[in-house]
């Protein structure tokens, strides 16, 4: 057993994942052939042992708290991986779709991230896609290590001297443009970008590099706009746009798609605030056949 790592009991756990599925421990026993009290017993031990309560009984039906959820979700993983796993050893995985579990950051722009994902679900070869979203590379990095992830999509690189060693393999950068509502484009475009100052600005969260971009060179141009809204999430943060909420930035590689979803005009392009893509892996050299694919067809296809 490795130092300081409690073992966990593997049984109890399918217990548990059994019981949420089934939602009551009477259909959840019969499944397991169990007593329905020894099955109760079995998950208040383990629940004893964790020092969580993963059930609250709602009615007849029983419910997962907070605790549960996340127990759920990791013993999901646990068992389908286990049962891929014998497959493979009985030589049945033949024809089966490869798994690419990809961490995004929600800072990203979601056209964006959708043109980076496609040529996984738009090749010959049969492919799983899992897509995670965190605000941070530090949600991640845990889960990179031990392969739960197998790539992170990020708008900088990860800093080096963290605990994981990771690789950072460059897709490509791009210029940013700024969008508005048709009406407030057109009176905008003229004398941009100083026609942005007292204008409301839409900002992404201030843990992406676009918004320290933004910042800096807003500041070194004395523009002084009217921020009404810091939102991590890019594609809310269009959404608002779209509704006349504020001028807001994305990637000009990305303009065409963005006028078309969010019916919105481009009031001006700034070449030199650049915004660059990575995809994040423990792997030096990209062998995966999907995160290959993705790497390849974003650098040739869209930054090329």
């Amino acid at each position: 057993m490795i130092p300081g790592m409690e073992r966990l009991n593997y049984q109890h756990l399918l217990y548990v994942w059994m019981t949420a599925r089934e939602g009551t421990i009477a259909r959840a026993a019969t499944k397991l052939l169990l007593a329905p009290s020894t099955l109760s017993g079995q998950i208040h031990r383990f629940e004893e042992t964790l020092g969580e309560r993963l059930f609250a009984r709602r009615g007849r039906r029983l419910e997962l708290t907070e605790a549960g959820r996340v127990a759920y979700r990791y013993a999901d993983e646990i068992f389908s991986l286990g049962q891929e796993f014998q497959e493979t050893l009985r030589g049945q995985r033949a024809g089966r779709p490869v798994r690419v579990v990809v961490g995004l950051l929600d800072v990203l722009p979601k056209p964006m991230v959708q043109r980076i994902l496609d040529p996984v679900f738009s090749g010959r070869e049969e492919i799983r896609v899992v897509c995670r979203e965190d605000r941070s590379l530090d949600g991640f990095l845990s889960e990179l290590a031990v392969y739960g992830v197998d790539m992170i999509l990020a708008d900088a690189p990860a800093a080096p001297g963290l605990p994981v060693r990771l690789f950072n393999h460059l897709l490509g950068e791009s210029g940013t443009s700024f969008f508005a509502t048709a009406a407030v484009a057109r009176r905008l475009r003229r004398g941009f970008p100083r026609s942005l100052e007292g204008q409301p600005l839409l900002l992404p969260g201030r843990n992406s590099a676009l918004y320290r971009a933004l910042d800096q060179w807003l500041a070194a141009r004395g523009i002084r706009v009217r921020v009404v809204g810091e939102i991590d999430d890019s594609a809310l943060l269009k959404l608002f746009g779209e509704a006349g909420r504020g001028v807001f930035a994305g990637p000009s590689v990305d303009e065409h798609e963005i006028r078309r979803r969010y019916r919105v005009e481009v009031v001006g392009r700034v070449e030199n605030v650049r915004q660059r893509f990575y995809a994040i892996s423990v792997e030096r050299r990209i062998r995966h056949p999907a995160v290959l694919a993705i790497t390849e067809r974003a650098r040739r296809d869209i930054f090329g």
